[in-house]
Formats: structure tokens, sequence, C-alpha cells
């Protein structure tokens, strides 16, 4: 065929070029003839013939190149025959492949053969085919491969793929046939180069070249641009996959990945790649990860960081969906995902790949809990018949444009599928595989959630199967036995029928111990050691989030084939955690199984309906039965971890639960079952996590017996007409009766499993079965208001064994027989029975007879707990005891001994939580309470009455139980809730127990006395106490005080001499007491029974009831007194002290109790007045016997201890109570004045002070309770004051005044108005009493002058502090005439004390000042008037008369500069507030021109103190400032206008502005402003302002000139140090005289300079105004106040003959005292102009005298 097919396309050539391209012809003949000289027989032998005639082929390659078609075709089917049939010239290799190159643009035809040739070129040509050859081989399919026409497009992509991998299967050849060819070439690498063979350069080139241009780069030997970037990575895929191993061989391949692939992989993933290129990125990454993890570790890791960052954050759900992808393929290679987890995770420094990966998988579940049908339960899927399958389409198209902001999903609530299933949750084709798409396929939104599904099975698959076969013995190991639907892969279990002939739980008494899985870490020689150590670092690292991401979907809306799924991840994910013994992650994936296996709203379910059921329902049998659900989002809550959707509230929770939520469905006993399974499995290993399995199965067995093992339905995730859905719960319910016997059965073998535990596994399961009884804490109003259980902590842990599931219910809601509980009580008897001597013959703790005793007790004590449960509980703890007392009574002593306390403290024990404070919260409780405390009396009766001869041990015990019947009451309980302790008083619980327990006491005194031991004689003496203090009959409760005296006089009878000592007493408490009674023969004994009574006698002395406790008091007081005289100083101290004393503390203890009370009632008035008559009892007996305890040795003690007891009495702080102990200090104060007091020194005084001075007696929280008046209580305080200090005067010193000022003045601020009126006009009588301290106390001593100064001061500011002085005269507590009373005080305290430096140095002059200044610069701001003097008006003359007396005083005492600088800023902020007022805000009534004159007055006055002292260089010109700018400010008479505020006042409250703003021209206005109310005042500022600018001292020339006399004269001048005296000089001094005069002059100079700036600026104002106003009132005159004050200030201005130093020099001109003119020469030209418009003669006149002056100086 070869032959015929060349022979004639040869003819056909020769044909075609007969008339042109004669050399073809030529050449074709010449082809021919060589064709037919052959001669051999077959195909084979012709083209081997052939291939050695290397000219037969020149005619085709002359064809190629004449660019015909027609010779083109011919020649390209000849060339690709001969190329098939291995028949072309190996030397003509080169020239074929450029024929073929230049054939390429030839037509269709022509181009398929091209293609058609060139894989069967490099096939049959493989050895010659290299280099230059290949390239041009591959460049020929580069040329088709750019091709319009999608034929050959294709078709050369396949070519040029297949010749790619042919390339590299060269280098697979040539690396296997081991020769030892010579290296043509190097390649680089990380560390060098390395030398290649022909093939392995080959593929080197030409996979550098394509990922090159992959990455859009020019080839380097390629010589083609422009490859399409899909087809790039389809090659560099290809050769991925199916030469894999070269690239772990040559290192220059690995290298290419590393610095090529791998980067351009990872930087195209960063950006927004469309559909086609991320699906064959994606598939090469995934390559790379999966065959070259290990060359390209750092890579590697950076790229699954960015796949799981695009999983996390990218919004197109096609590209999630190629992430997902990748991870499920990861995931389901298990030894991969190790492979990753000990490269990275494992290691220190590196990424947390898969810790991070798994993270993400808790928020991709979590982000849209409507497409999963999040809820609380796991529900069916429900397909949406309306679903819009267009516009997810659509969404899907945006997204692969690369279109931004585009939000993935559906809107609406009907665009979607409700749940994951198999049927809308899975893809026929991946994503990943879809290499022939553009754009996105349509995804469905759950496809992303399956894919997580997929991965977290493969992950548990993967563990599974790798840990399981390492923890079975190599001899054990056996195959396991397959599961039905629901448990697949679940722990092997035994049949039914096996375990139906073992039969029920049997007594053991083996206790070996079950066999423990091994634990894989524990294989340290095992050749896979190192990867199980990762699995375990790996779920430690993940599980939480692990945990979560499943816990999501547990509560998702799942198909059956999902559910089992997940159930079995879970299920083999806590098996494998078990067996690694990691115990967090598994009790968290055991405590979120438990949650799955129960309904969510279980607990509310149940309460409804075991309410509902009627009162005869039959008790089910113990096998059946369970105990109480625990709340289902409390104990086995993973909220921590994930929160699947908003939770209502708990009352919605249970108003809304139907049927259906309080029963079991097919999934929870799926989930219930794996739950079983894993604890059969995991065996003794659990701990304490079987509370968790044990707990689980209670709440489910207890939800089947409510609801008779009826099937739950498993609810729709939504609703909707889905078929489909319908059927599967269909299934589900009939496979329920299945899944009922299946987890029968699982439960059966758990409990059996126990009984060859050892101890310690033993006491973990008695310890959970303990766990299954409910004990509820406080409970609510409404049994519907439960609150919501507390928050999971951060790391899921299963609660100790200790801790017991809380419920706040109310019992009412529990009408029937509480099953559940009756459940766990009979399964702990049974515990008991059978392993009673395991009980008895081992320590109570490690047997577990301590937890079984306990639960019981806890159980028959809980009140919210029914009463069948509770007597149950009782009669069985009744039962086990008896049982066991029966067993040991032929035992030895020792252990008998030991056996019987270990009972009769279970039978107290078992009393101790019914004696409880406020137990008997209703009369149901109160009830059960008794008939149970009765079951454990008749049961001590009945161990008294079988083994009471053996008893050896225990009577102590048995007294207590006997005690248990009394109880302590608050008195007025219901009225008082808030107290604690007080108003004790011992009561029986009820009349029901006095005889059962009066039968045990009556058998111990008729036939066991003899027996008791003498240390019980006191427990029988309390015994006979508590009867008489019981509180059901008061009659009893006083007939008993005659009890005690009976007793006395028998003991005295006993022991005439009552020999106490203070050894009796160095014990704490009654301890030493308590030995001598319990030791007859002791001489001392009965003097401690004696003291022991009177003990007792103190306790009932504070019995809640009034009578009781005051004919207790009294009698203790009296036999005290009666025996006063006859008793010892040592019988006296120790009476004091452990009698008397300890009667304050109780009764404190009761006031403290009282006050931490909200109620008020009779009761607490009453206990007020018991401590009050203790307080004047014991105040009358230290009184009486003073002489008496003086003679103590230890009086001083006493002394100490009394006054302590009264500061706890006064902590107390009731004021009747306070001034019942203040009055008792002040009358033994008093007796300690009265006569010789030898013992009484200085120390207990100075303790009577410290008492004194602790604080005011006022409540603590400094709050004034306005209903009570505390002046009584006040006035006694002070009173007790001053008798401590006629006994300390002496010793009054500075710290202990200022102390003695600071209570006074808190007790000021704190006394109550009372029935006083007001405290305005006069002062209370406390604060006329606290004065009157002020006037008694001594000021010699050192420091206390400016104390009191300092405190005086403080109370004339106390007036003035108050933020609504109206408000505080309406509360009547304004201390305004305290205030006035005080400046007197204060007055007379400077002036008395004005030389003292101590008060100026200490800061206490200036407080002083300070204090005045507050109501002058208040002045018309207080709000209170008086009828007398004002109090502003007050200070003032007190400021003055202070400063007069001690300025003068200033100038011989040494102080620091800014002592004097703040005297004086103080000064002159007086000066300001007596020469402004606010008259907008003045009180009606106000006579404002009266106090007008006052304060004219009164500057004078100041004035005549300060200037020019005010002058001096240690002043701050900041001061001097301050009075200028006062007096500036007060000088205005017309308001301003707005443009002239920011002059007056500055910018932003700061200083004034300079003059360059005024002269400027101001806009005019029409409106003239009324003067002030206090012009003269203005007029009198304007005038110090001349005066102070005034030349001073002139006697010149121009003494001529007319000059301004200022009034008052100018007063002495002051000493440079800023005082006012000066030193005298006699007559002749003139020395003197000169330098007084100078030093005046540089006063006068530095005020001048202050004030002249403000002097000019205020001149100004007015001329601006002028200027500015009058032209707009045309002839109109100017207002008559305002020309007033312009001519007053021309008139000055003329006549001011200015301080030279004052004003700086103005410009080329010389002028000594006229610069102010000058400064006002601009104004005054314009006011000359406006003057004369407007006709004004007078204003006229004085603006040209003065320009006239202004002219002279200027020489004109």
């Amino acid at each position: 065929m070869t032959a015929q097919l060349l022979a004639s396309e040869l003819a056909n050539l020769i044909q075609e070029s007969k008339r042109k391209h004669n050399d073809l012809r030529q050449a074709a003949e010449k082809s021919l003839d060589e064709l037919k000289s052959l001669r051999a027989p077959g195909e084979a032998q012709i083209a081997a013939e052939l291939a050695q005639h290397a000219n037969f082929v020149n005619p085709f390659i002359i064809a190629c190149g004449t660019k015909n078609a027609k010779f083109t075709a011919i020649a390209i089917v000849c060339l690709q025959r001969l190329i098939v049939s291995r028949a072309l010239p190996r030397s003509k290799l080169s020239p074929v492949l450029d024929a073929l190159q230049q054939a390429t643009s030839a037509g269709l035809d022509v181009q398929l053969k091209i293609l058609q040739a060139l894989p069967s070129l490099l096939s049959n040509y493989a050895v010659d085919v290299k280099g230059e050859l290949l390239v041009t081989a591959l460049n020929i399919c580069f040329i088709l491969q750019s091709s319009k026409n999608a034929i050959v497009n294709n078709t050369s992509a396949a070519t040029l793929q297949q010749l790619v991998v042919s390339v590299f299967d060269k280098v697979v050849t040539e690396d296997k046939s081991g020769t030892a060819s010579p290296p043509v070439g190097e390649a680089p690498i990380r560390d060098g180069t390395v030398p290649l063979r022909a093939a392995a350069m080959d593929a080197y080139r030409v996979f550098n070249d394509i990922c090159l241009l992959t990455e859009n780069q020019r080839p380097e030997y390629l010589r083609f641009s422009g490859l399409p970037q899909t087809f790039g990575l389809e090659l560099i895929e290809s050769v991925l996959t199916n030469h894999a191993g070269i690239f772990s061989t040559h290192p220059e391949q690995a290298d290419i990945l590393r610095t090529r692939v791998m980067p351009f992989l990872t930087s195209a993933l960063r950006g927004r790649p469309n559909f086609a290129t991320s699906v064959r990125l994606a598939r090469i990454l995934y390559t790379l990860l999966r065959r070259h993890l290990s060359i390209l570790p750092s890579e590697s890791g950076d790229a699954l960081e960015i796949l799981t960052q695009l999983l996390d954050q990218d919004t197109a759900i096609w590209k999630r969906s190629l992430c997902m992808e990748v991870f499920r393929g990861i995931f389901s290679e298990h030894a991969l995902l190790r492979r990753i987890f000990m490269l990275y995770d494992a290691k220190d420094g590196q990424k947390n790949v898969l810790k991070n990966l798994t993270a993400t998988f808790v928020r991709v579940s979590t982000e849209k809990p409507t497409v999963i049908g999040l809820s609380y339960q796991s529900t069916i899927p429900v397909a949406n018949p309306y679903a819009n399958v267009g516009s997810s389409t659509d969404q899907a198209m945006l997204e692969a444009s690369g279109v931004t902001g585009i939000i993935s999903g559906s809107v609406g609530s009907d665009g979607h599928n409700t749940g994951i299933s198999t049927q809308w949750s899975t893809m026929r084709v991946p994503c990943i595989d879809q290499l022939d798409k553009t754009d996105p396929p349509t995804i469905p939104e759950s496809y992303v959630y399956s894919l997580t599904l997929a991965c977290i099975t493969s992950l548990s698959e993967g563990l599974a199967k790798f840990i399981l076969p390492l923890t079975v013995p190599s001899d054990g190991r056996r195959k396991r036995l397959q599961k039905g639907e629901g448990g697949r892969d679940s722990p092997a279990l035994p049949t039914d029928e096996q375990l139906a002939e073992k039969g029920p739980l049997e007594r053991s008494t083996s206790f070996k111990k079950n066999p423990v899985p091994v634990n894989p870490l524990m294989l340290e020689n095992h050749p896979l050691i190192a990867e199980v150590r990762a699995c375990a670092a790996f779920i430690d690292e993940c599980w939480p989030a692990i945990l979560a991401t499943c816990s999501t979907f547990l509560m998702a809306a799942l198909d059956s084939e999902y559910y089992h799924g997940l159930v079995r991840a879970f299920q083999k994910f806590a098996h494998v955690a078990g067996l690694l013994q990691l115990t967090t992650p598994r009790d968290a994936f055991l405590t979120t199984l438990g949650k799955a296996a129960v309904p969510p709203h279980v607990f509310a379910a149940c309460l409804n309906a075991g309410a509902a059921r009627p009162p005869n329902t039959p008790t089910a049998t113990p096998e059946a039965a369970n105990s109480i659900f625990s709340n289902a989002r409390g104990l086995l809550s993973v909220d921590s971890l994930v929160s699947p959707a908003p939770q209502p509230s708990e009352k919605q929770r249970q108003h809304s639960v139907d049927v259906n939520s309080a029963t079991l469905n097919t999934r929870n006993l799926l989930c219930l079952r794996a739950l079983l399974n894993l604890g059969i499995a995991l065996g003794p290993t659990l701990s304490s996590t079987w509370s968790i399995i044990l707990e689980t199965l209670q709440q489910a067995d207890f939800v089947l017996f409510l609801t008779g093992k009826a099937a739950g339905r498993t609810p729709l995730a939504a609703k909707g007409p889905d078929q489909q859905a319908e059927l599967e719960v269909s299934t589900l319910l009939a496979n329920f009766n299945t899944e009922i016997r299946a987890v029968e059965t699982a439960a059966s073998r758990l409990f059996e499993s126990t009984v060859d535990f050892p101890n310690p596994a033993f006491v973990e399961v008695v310890d959970a079965v303990c766990n299954l009884l409910e004990t509820r804490a406080e409970p609510p109003s409404e049994p519907n208001s439960r609150p919501h259980s507390p928050p999971s902590s951060n790391t899921l842990k299963t609660p100790a064994p200790t801790h017991k599931r809380v419920l706040s219910i109310s019992t009412s809601a529990l009408t029937g027989p509480n099953q559940e509980d009756q459940f766990a009580l009979a399964k702990l008897g049974d515990l008991a029975s059978i392993n009673m001597e395991r009980l008895l013959s081992y320590p109570p703790e490690a047997s577990g007879w301590t937890p079984l005793t306990s639960e019981l007790i806890i159980t028959l004590s809980s009140t919210f707990n029914t009463a069948p449960v509770r007597a149950r509980a009782a009669e069985t703890l009744v039962r086990i005891l008896l049982e066991a007392a029966n067993a040991v009574a032929s035992q030895p002593d020792d252990t008998r001994g030991q056996i019987q306390t270990r009972i009769l403290e279970a039978f107290r024990d078992a009393l101790l939580p019914l004696q409880t404070v406020d137990r008997e919260v209703s009369v149901k409780s109160h009830a059960t309470d008794v008939d149970i405390h009765k079951i454990m009396l008749e049961g001590l009766k009945s161990l008294l009455e079988n083994c009471g001869e053996s008893l050896i041990r225990g009577w102590d015990i048995a007294f207590e139980i006997i005690d248990s019947i009394f109880v302590t009451r608050n008195h007025g309980f219901q009225e008082r809730k808030d107290s604690i302790s007080s108003q004790r008083a011992l009561m029986t619980r009820s009349f029901k127990l006095i005889r059962p327990s009066f039968a045990s006491l009556q058998l111990i005194c008729s036939d066991f006395l003899p027996s008791l031991p003498n240390a019980c004689f006191l427990n029988l003496v309390d015994t006979l106490y508590k009867f008489c203090t019981q509180d059901d009959d008061l009659n009893v409760a006083l007939t008993t005080v005659t009890f005690f005296w009976a007793i006395s006089d028998f003991l005295s009878g006993k022991s005439r001499s009552m020999s106490i000592t203070e050894d009796m007493m160095r014990e704490s408490g009654d301890q030493a007491l308590v030995k001598l009674a319990a030791e007859p023969s002791h001489r001392g004994s009965g003097a401690a029974l004696w003291m022991l009574l009177l003990l007792r006698l103190t306790s009932v002395a504070t019995d809640h009831r009034l009578e009781l406790r005051n004919s207790a008091i009294q009698t203790l007081v009296r036999i005290i007194s009666a025996y006063g005289d006859s008793l010892s100083p040592e019988a006296w101290s120790i009476c004091i002290k452990f009698v008397i004393f300890k009667l304050l503390s109780s009764v404190v203890e009761e006031l403290q109790a009282i006050e931490k009370s909200s109620a008020k009632n009779k009761g607490q008035d009453d206990w007020k007045e018991t401590a009050i008559v203790v307080i004047q009892g014991v105040s009358g007996l230290f009184s009486s016997y003073l002489r008496v305890l003086a003679k103590l040795q230890g009086f001083a003690g006493i002394w100490r201890d009394l006054l302590s007891h009264f500061a706890v009495m006064l902590d107390v702080q009731v004021l009747d109570i306070n001034a019942a102990t203040y009055s008792a200090v002040r009358d033994i104060l008093r007796s300690c004045s009265e006569g010789d007091r030898p013992n009484v020194g200085k120390a207990s005084i100075d303790l009577a002070w410290d008492l004194w001075s602790r604080r005011i007696p006022v409540p603590r929280d400094g709050k004034d309770d306005k209903s009570v008046d505390n002046q009584k209580c006040l006035l006694v305080w002070v009173e007790t004051l001053l008798e401590l200090y006629g006994l300390i005067q002496n010793d009054f010193g500075v710290q202990r005044t200022q102390r003695m000022l600071t209570l006074l003045h808190d007790a000021m601020q704190h006394a109550t108005p009372g029935a006083y009126a007001s405290d305005i006009e006069y002062v209370t009588p406390l604060q006329g009493r606290i004065l009157q301290v002020f006037r008694m106390v001594r000021t010699e001593q050192p420091g206390v002058p400016s104390a009191m100064i300092t405190q005086v001061a403080e109370f004339v500011s106390l007036a003035f502090t108050h933020e609504n002085p109206v408000k505080a005269a309406a509360e009547k507590r304004t201390y305004v005439a305290m205030s006035k009373e005080s400046m007197s005080i204060l007055q007379s305290l400077v002036i008395k004390n004005a030389s003292d430096a101590d008060m100026y140095e200490t800061g206490a002059f200036a407080t002083a000042l300070s204090a005045l200044a507050k109501p002058i610069l208040l002045k018309y701001q207080f709000k209170i008037v008086t009828k007398s003097v004002q109090p502003w008006r007050q200070a003032t003359k007190s400021a003055l008369a202070v400063l007069e007396a001690t300025l003068r005083h200033i100038s011989a005492i040494d102080m620091p500069r800014e002592t004097i600088q703040a005297i004086w800023e103080i000064i002159i902020s007086i000066a300001n507030g007596v020469i402004s007022a606010d008259c907008q805000i003045a009180p009606i009534g106000t006579n404002i021109l009266d106090d007008q004159e006052f304060d004219i007055a009164s500057f004078h006055h100041l004035r005549q103190l300060i200037i020019p002292a005010l002058g001096a260089e240690v002043i701050p010109n900041q001061t001097r400032k301050a009075y200028a700018e006062g007096l500036f400010r007060t000088s205005i008479i017309h308001a301003p206008a707005p443009a002239e505020a920011s002059v007056i006042y500055g910018r932003s409250g700061g200083d004034t502005v300079g003059l360059s703003s005024l002269y400027k021209p101001r806009s005019g206005r029409t409106i003239d402003p009324p003067p002030t109310k206090r012009s003269l005042m203005s007029e009198v500022c304007l005038d110090e302002l001349f005066s102070l600018v005034a030349v001073h001292g002139d006697n010149d020339d121009e003494s001529a000139t007319p000059t301004i006399t200022v009034q008052p004269p100018t007063p002495r001048l002051p000493p440079p140090n800023g005082g006012m005296t000066l030193p005298s000089h006699t007559a002749g001094d003139a020395e003197a005289e000169a330098k007084s005069a100078e030093l005046a002059h540089e006063l006068h100079v530095r005020l001048a300079e202050t004030a002249a700036p403000y002097l000019i600026l205020r001149c100004a104002l007015s001329l601006r105004a002028y200027v500015a106003d009058q032209p707009l009132r045309g002839r109109m005159p100017q207002p008559l106040s305002q020309r007033k004050e312009l001519t007053r200030i021309l008139r000055c201005l003329v006549e001011l003959r200015s301080e030279p130093d004052a004003i700086p020099d103005a410009p080329n001109v010389d002028s000594e005292t006229r610069k102010h003119l000058l400064r006002l020469y601009t104004l005054l030209v314009s006011a000359i102009q406006v003057a004369g418009t407007a006709g004004d003669d007078k204003v006229l006149g004085l603006i040209r005298e003065a320009l006239d002056v202004v002219g002279g100086e200027l020489g004109v």
C-alpha cells in the first residue's frame, strides 16, 4: 500500500508540474524511478530500502516549498506515510521538518496530516529528533495551535501535549538505559548546576519554556510566543501527571517547579483568574501537593495557605468549590494529610496549615445557616420547587468574569433548597474536572458544605484505619462484625443472643481488671510511632474546629446518607482520641454526641408531659427508667465552639414545645447507640467521662418512659411539598423499633461490663451513676422562668464527679413519682448490694462507699426531689447501713469500731442537710423533710436496739443525731429575709420528731449510761440546753432558765470552791472548759462546768425573743453583781472577758445582721433596746467597780477590750446605740476624773481619745437619714470630747487638733436639721457647741493656730461650696449663720496670731484669705439673702481687718517668694471682688446703691493698704496686671459694641488685645446702651487708672500744669518685699528720706507701666465710640451719660502728667509726661472732625486743648 500510494502521488506530482516547476518534476521523476527499482517483497523491506535513499524525499520537500496547495497536499500525504512506515531517511529529518513547517499555512487537510505525522516522527525517530529538530517539531505544533479553526486548534493542542509527554518518555528511557552517554549541557539548580544528557536537556528546555510561555514570557529555546495560558497549564499538568518520578530524580526539573511553577501558581491564585484558568491551576496544585510535597515544602505551605484564604474570604462559590475539591482530595489520602501535618503544623516556626484549614471549616459551615437548614436538632432536607436556577447561573457568570462586589447566593428565602442532600448538594462532574468549560457551571449552594462533610468523613476514616489496628494485640486481632443501618463502623458489640444468655447483673467478687486497649503512643519501638504521634498532635490541635464543624452539621438538615456518615465520623474521631488517651477531645465529642442523642427541648417537654401524666402512673422497672434530664444547653453544650443559630429565651422555648419535641426519633437513637458503643469500646479508660454517657442514656430513657417508647418524627427543615423528604421520614419511623432494640442491647452490656472493673474504675462508675441523680439549686418564682445555664468554658471538659447538674425548677411541676430518680436509686442499691464485700473490705474512698452514701444523702435531703424519691433514697441508705452494721457485728474491735463510726457518720451526714438555715421553703417540702428525718431517727433507734451493746465508738455522733431535731431559726423570717444569724432561737423541726429522738435519748439514759464516755456528759448538757431553748414553746424556754440555776446549784454542791483561773480560758472558745469538764477527777471540773453554764446562759441572752433574752441578761448581770464583792480579781477578769464581753459581741453580731436586713420591723427595735440595756449594764458595772477593776494587773487590757467592744458597737452606727455608747464612755471618763486614778494612766486615756476620734457617729455610707434627728447623738459625742479634753488638754498637740477639727467639720456637715427651721440666721445647737469648742481650744501649742485657722476657714467656705444654695436652703442645711460666725472667729484667730510665722508658711493665712474671698467674689451670685448683714459684707470687713493687721508683719518675716506671691494674688482677687458685681442677677430688693457705697469705701480702704506696695519687685507682673485689668473692666460704664468685646474681654477668655485694633474705624450704632447701675464705682476705677499712671513726686517746672488730685491720698511707702511698713527715720536723716523716695518711685513706675496700656485702651474705647456713633446722630446731642463720660476722660487726659517710664516713646517725638496723648493722637484727630461737624463746642474745646498739648510736645 505504501509503495502504490507513493507511486501514485509521485505520478500526480509529475503530471501537475509539467508546465512549471521543472525542478519538482525532475526530482519527482527520479524518485519514481527509485521507487520502481525496488524489488522488496513486503512493506517493511520497502520502507527499509527507501530509508537508504536520501534523495527520495526531495520532491516532497520541494513541493512544500512551492506554497502550491496541490503540491503541498500531495507532499504532506507522502511524507506522513513515510514517517509512519519508518521510511524516512534520517539524514533528511531536518529538511522534512522545515518542509512541514512551511506547509503549516496550507489548508485544513494538510494541517491535520502534519499533526498526524508529528507524533509518529518523535516516536519512530526518537533518537534523532532532539535539540533543534525537537524545537522545530514543537514549533510546528505551536504554529498550528494558534489557528482559528477549532479542529486544527484542538488537534494541535492534543498533538503538542503528546509530543511534550514523548519528550519526557525519552528521559525515562534514557534513565533506564544505564548507558554512560556524555552530558550535552548543564542546567541550573538551587546550589549550582547539574550536567544533563541529551533527553534530559531537551526535557528541561521544553518544560522551562512551557512555563515561561504560560507566564507570558519569552521562551529561551522554543521559537514561538503567545501560548494560551490555559493550554500552557494543561501541558504542565500532563507532564506532572505522566512523569511525576522525573521531578523527584532530576533536580533541574524540581528547580523549575520551585522557581517557576509554584511562584506562578501562588501569584495567579492570589489574583482574579477566570474559571478555566482557576480549574487548571487547582489541578496542577493538587498534583504537586500529592506527588511533590517533599521537594516543595515551603512553596506547598504557601499554596495551602492561599487555598485556605480563598475558601475563607472569596465570595465566588465556584472558586470556593475548587478549593474544597482540592481539600477533599487531600483529606481522602490520610498518609498525605499526616505528611502535611508533620511538615508544617508539627514543626515550630512553620505555618499551622491544617489548624487554620479546620478553623476555616468552622466559619464556612456557619456562614449561611439557612442554606444548610441549621436548627436546634437534625432535620430532613427539603427541596424547594421554586428555586431560581437561572439566577444562580447569572451569579456564577458574574463571579467568573471578575465582577467585584457580587455576593454569591440567591436573594430571598425561596431561592434555594434547604439542607444537604445527595439529590442537589453534589455535582455529577466536579468543578476541577470541567476542563471544557470557560464559564463556571451552576453550582448548588450547599455543594461547599457537602465537600466539607466529605473532608471530615475522610479525615475520621483515615485516622481510624491507621490507629485502630495498632491498639489490638497481634494475637488478638480479629475481624469486626458488620453492623446494620446506622451502626456502620461502630465498635464491635455482642449479639442479642449472647446478651440473653448472660442474664441479669450478678454479684461479682473478682474485681479483675478489664483489658484496657493499648495506647499506640506507648509503642515506643513501633516503626510508625512518629506518625502516631503526629496523629495525636493533629487531634490535640485541631479537635475544637473539627468538633465545631461537626456540631454545626449535626444540627443541620442532612439526608440519611450524609447523617450516617457524619455520625460515623463523630464516632471514629472520638474512638481514636480515646484510644490515644486524649481526654479533652474525647470528652468533647462524647458530649456533643450526647447532646444530639436527645431532643433539644426535652426538659421542658418532659416537664409538661410529667405534669400531665395521671397520678396513678405505674412505676417503671429500674431497667426501663432513668434519671431527670440535665439542661441540654448546659452540660451537653458545645456552644463555646459554635452557636448554630440564635437561641430563643428559655420561656419561649418552654411555651413552644410540642409533643414531637418531647420524643426521640431514629436519629437521636443513632447518636445514642454510637455513644454507647464508644463507652463499650473505650471501657475503663473513660474515667469521669462515664457521666456523659450515662446521663445521656438517662435522658433518652426518661423520654421513652414518658412517651411509652413512641417513635418520634424527624422534623423537616422547611415547609414544602417534597415527597422524597416525606419518604425518608417514613423510612426512619419504620426503623425506630430496630434502633430501640440496638440501644437497649448496648445499654445492658454497658452496665454489665462494670462487674470486673478494679476499684478505681468501679468508683468512677459509681460517681457517674450518682451524677444521674439531679440536685437542683435555688428555686425560681415560676417553673417556666428557669434561668439560662451558665455558658460553657472555652475548653470543653466533662464536669468533675463532685459537680452536680443543677436545675432551677419548682417541685410543684413534678406531680407523679420521679421515675428517673427511682431508676438511679435502684441502680445505686444494686451496686451496693452486689459489691458489699468490696465496700467493707477497702477504705471508703477507694471502694466507692463515700460517693455512694454521699449521693444517697444528697438525694434524700434535696427539697426539690419528689417525696417518693426522697423516701426511697432514705430507705435505701438505712437498709445499706443496717446491713453493714449487722455484717460487722462479729468483727474484731478495731475493725468494728472504724466501720461503726463510718455507719453513724452516714446517719449524721444524712441529717445535716436537713438542718440548714431557711430550709423549709414550703409546707410540702417541710413535711417530706420530717418524714425523712423520722426514717433516719427510727433507723438510729433500730441500730441501738440491735447493736447498742457492741457499740464501741460513735456515741458523740449519736448525740448529734438526737440533737438534729432542733433547728436554729431567724425570728420573723418572713419579714426579714436578709438577716443571716441574728435573733436566733432553737426550735424543734416538728412535733413528730420529738418522740423518735427522745426514744433514743431515753434508751441511752436507761440502758447505756455506763457505756458513755466522760466527754459525752457535756453532750448531754448541750442537749438539755437545746431542749430548753427550742422555739416551739416559749414557756419551756423560760423554764429552762431555772434549770440553769438548778444545774448551777448542783455544781456548787459538788464543788464548793469555784476555782476559776485563766488557765481554763487560754484556748480559743471553751475548749479548755470542755477538757476540764470532761475530766471529773480534776478539781476544776465543777468550776469548768459552771463556767460553761454561764456561757450557755450568755448564748440564751441573744435569743430572738425579747422576754427570754432580757431575762437572761438580767440574770447574768445580777449573778455577777451579787458575787462582785466576793469574786477575786482573777475571777472578775474572767467573767468580764468571757461573759460580759462575749455578751457584747453577741449583741453586736445581731445588730450587724439587723443592719444587713432589708426590712424594718419591731424585732429590730427590740434588739436596739437590748443593746442599750447591755451598754447601760456594762457602764454601771464598770462605774461601780472601777476601783476594784483598776487593781487588776491586766486592767489596761480590760480597758482596751472594753473600748474595742464599744468601737464595734459604734460600727453598727445606730444613732440610739451610738448615743448610749458615748454616754457610757462619758460616764466612765467622769468616774476617772473623780479622785485618784492610779492605774488609769495616759495610755488608757489615749485609747479613749482613739475611740472618740475614729469617726463621727453617722451612717457608714455617709448618707444622712433626713427622717432621723442625729443632733442628740452628735451633742453627746461633743460632750464626750469636753470630758476627754479636760483629761488630755496638756497633750493636745497639732495632730490631735487637726483630727478633732476634721471630725467636727464632718459632724457639722452630717448633722441633720432636725426640728430647727433653718440655719441661715441662727446657728443650730450643734453648730454653736462646735464653735464653742473652737473658742475653748488653747492655741499655745506650736502649729495649733495654723490648724485652727485652716479649719475655721473651711467653715467659712462651707456655705459657699454648694452647687445649688437654694436647694440647700430648702433642705435647711445652708451653714450661712455658722459661716458668718466663723468669719468673726477667723478674724480674731488671725489677728491674735498675726506675728506667727507658721501661719504664713503653712498656708493657713492664704487659706483664710481664700475663704474670705469666696463670698466677696460671689456677691450677688450667692442667692441666699439674710435678714442681717450679708455674708459678703461680713467677709469684706473681716478681710480688711485681717489685711490691716497682717500686712505690716510680712516685712519682718522671712518667707519664700512663692508664699508672698500667693498671698498677693488672693489680695488682688479680693480687690477685684470688691469693685465688681453682677447687678443683673442681684436678688430682688437689693439696694445696689448702698452696696456700691460700701464697696467704694472698702476699695478706698483696701487701696490705702496695698498701693504702692503692689509695685514691689517680688510680686509678679501678672498679679499687677490682674489688678489693672479688673480696674479697666469695671471702669466700663456703657456696654461696648460687639466689635469691641474682644478688646475688653479678650479672645476666648484671654488677655485684652493691643491698641492697633482700636485705630481701625468700626461701624457706628444707633442704639445707646444704658450706663451701668454701679457707675460711681466705674468712675472710681477710672480715676484709679489715671492715678496709677500719673507721675509720682513731680516738683519740676511743669508743676504749673493742671494735675489730677487722687483721693484718698497716696499711703505710706512699702518696703520692697511686699510689706506695708517702712523703717522709721529721724527728721534729719536726709539720706534715708531720699532712699525711701527713690524706692517709692520705683514702685509707682512698675504700677504705671502695668496700668498705662489699660488706661490708654480705656480712653480709646470712648473716643472710638464717639467717632463711630456720633456721625449717625447728626446734630442730635450725645446721650448725657456718654457725654459726661467723654468729657471726664478728655479733661483727665489733658490734665494727666503720666509717668515718663510707663509709656514707650513715640517715634521721632521727644516727650516725657504727655506720651498718652501721643498714643491717642489719631483718635483725637478723628474726634475733632466729628465734634466740628456735630457742633459740640464743649467736646471740641477739650479736644483742641488736648491737641494743643500734643502740638506743644511736637514743638509746633
